[in-house]
């Protein structure tokens, strides 16, 4: 009997989660669809896995032991394909590094720089997605390591260190009335419409809301960007602000859109992040290493 790991995958996220719509939204996939994988599950084992009631999803005395043996299984499958291709990838001496928008801001080139010195016949190879994907490729393997804005979703399945520290800013179009104060306080904002980044992008989109800084205000959705491109657009355009970090203010400049700092709101963090089972003896330890060098000594310089 042949079983698509995806299934495994989602039983396992139902188990953890025992409830179906919070699965559902964790997975950024609709009920229905979960339920249907539930069930394809379990006609082709041959068993009910959960007894459903209104309360949530109970494990069966068969489900509860899959659930026991297949983290382990789906850690063996993801070790497998990762050095599966990472024996590829090693062979052309390439190393994949995920990004969404600034990467690691200005300190991006130091750090392949760093990586150049310690393998000098190696090549970096950067992959930039859209706001669908917050994890830049790395949870679909696409890529072997990635320079991440944290918060993200599905952080915890990933090991990751902080590199930078930074506040966030607020990108207004010129015409905006706050435009020409120098810092704005995030309670003079909280009526205005903003840029979001698709649904897909999960609970990472209510963080670039500020939705815990709002306090139960509900948000005004003036329109949804999928790449930086897209929101610096729809800002000029007074379609709706957005935060954003600091350093967007030096990477993606414009006439008509303005930078501000703002108050009221966490900073914003930039991290190396890589697979929970990814060896950090191989070239994509001696990335993480060159990230973590040149963190160092930004922080000797400030000394």
């Amino acid at each position: 009997m042949d079983i698509d790991t995806k299934l495994l995958r989602h039983f396992a996220e139902v188990a953890r989660e025992g409830n179906l719509t919070h699965t559902a939204e964790r997975l950024f996939m609709a009920q229905p669809s979960l339920t249907k994988q539930i069930k394809k599950l379990e006609s082709l084992l041959g068993v009910e896995l959960f007894r459903r009631s209104r309360s949530g999803m109970a494990l069966t005395p068969a489900g509860a032991e899959l659930a026991e043996r297949v983290p382990e299984l789906l850690a063996l499958w993801d070790a497998l394909l990762c050095g599966t291709r990472g024996a590829a990838r090693g062979a052309a001496q390439v190393l994949r590094v995920g990004f969404v928008a600034s990467a690691a801001n200005e300190d991006t080139q130091r750090i392949i720089a760093e990586f150049a010195g310690r393998r000098p016949d190696w090549r970096v190879e950067m992959r930039q997605t859209d706001w669908t994907d917050p994890t830049a490729g790395l949870a679909s393997g696409d890529v072997d390591v990635a320079l991440l804005r944290l918060p993200f979703p599905r952080q915890e399945e990933f090991r990751f260190e902080v590199l930078i520290t930074e506040p966030r800013w607020i990108a207004l179009p010129t015409s905006h009335r706050l435009a020409h104060q120098r810092e704005v306080a995030f309670h003079e904002l909280l009526d205005e419409p903003f840029v979001a980044t698709p649904k897909e992008s999960g609970w990472w989109r209510e963080y670039w809301l500020a939705t815990e800084e709002r306090h139960g205000r509900p948000v005004r959705i003036g329109t949804v960007a999928r790449n930086p491109d897209e929101w610096l657009t729809a800002v000029a355009s007074g379609y709706g602000i957005s935060l954003t970090p600091e350093a967007t203010a030096s990477f993606y400049q414009r006439p008509d859109v303005v930078y501000r700092p703002v108050t009221g709101v966490a900073p914003s963090q930039v991290g190396v992040v890589w697979p929970r089972h990814g060896a950090r003896t191989t070239a994509l330890g001696d990335f993480i290493e060159s990230c973590l060098t040149v963190r160092d000594d930004n922080k000797a310089n400030l000394l």
